[in-house]
């Protein structure tokens, strides 16, 4: 690239800010937790100064999910999407709710008690992750961690 075209470079460089639905971040990091799957949030290029983040499973369609190096010619010159961790976005990530663990805490009540138990408590869990997203977060870019804001949606 020249010189007179650094000032359109379409790289992750040009992020400032970021926006995420609360619940994106707060399913992908069950996700992350509850699974082997690998679940961030992903930021596509072209990059400009505010981008979305959505849920993204690592895996998915088995290459990564990126789709990068199916045979284009020009994907090197592509800047990557950048994948960013829920745990990142999230202050002080809350311990998740077992199933036993919500169990022993209720040992007399039937099976559908406990279920019901376990189920709010895993809705009780997710508030708290909605409630606890950070207003910035580092994203590394060509070796170099930088500092972006984010847009908490509803």
């Amino acid at each position: 690239m020249t010189e007179e075209g650094r000032g359109h470079d379409p790289g992750p460089d040009r992020l400032r800010s970021i926006a995420v639905h609360r619940e994106d971040v707060a399913n992908a990091l069950e996700a992350s937790l509850r699974s082997d799957r690998e679940v961030v949030l992903r930021v596509t290029p072209p990059f400009s100064g505010r981008m979305r983040a959505r849920l993204h499973a690592l895996d998915a369609g088995g290459d990564g999910g990126d789709g990068e190096g199916a045979g284009s010619a020009d994907a090197s010159d592509s800047p990557a999407p950048l994948h960013i961790d829920p745990r990142n976005l999230v202050a002080e990530v809350p311990p998740y709710p077992e199933p036993d663990e919500t169990a022993s805490e209720y040992p007399d009540a039937d099976l559908e008690t406990r279920r019901e138990r376990h189920a709010e408590a895993v809705a009780a869990w997710r508030e708290r992750v909605r409630e606890r997203v950070r207003s910035t977060v580092e994203i590394e870019v060509d070796d170099e961690t930088r500092t972006v804001d984010v847009v908490a949606l509803a």
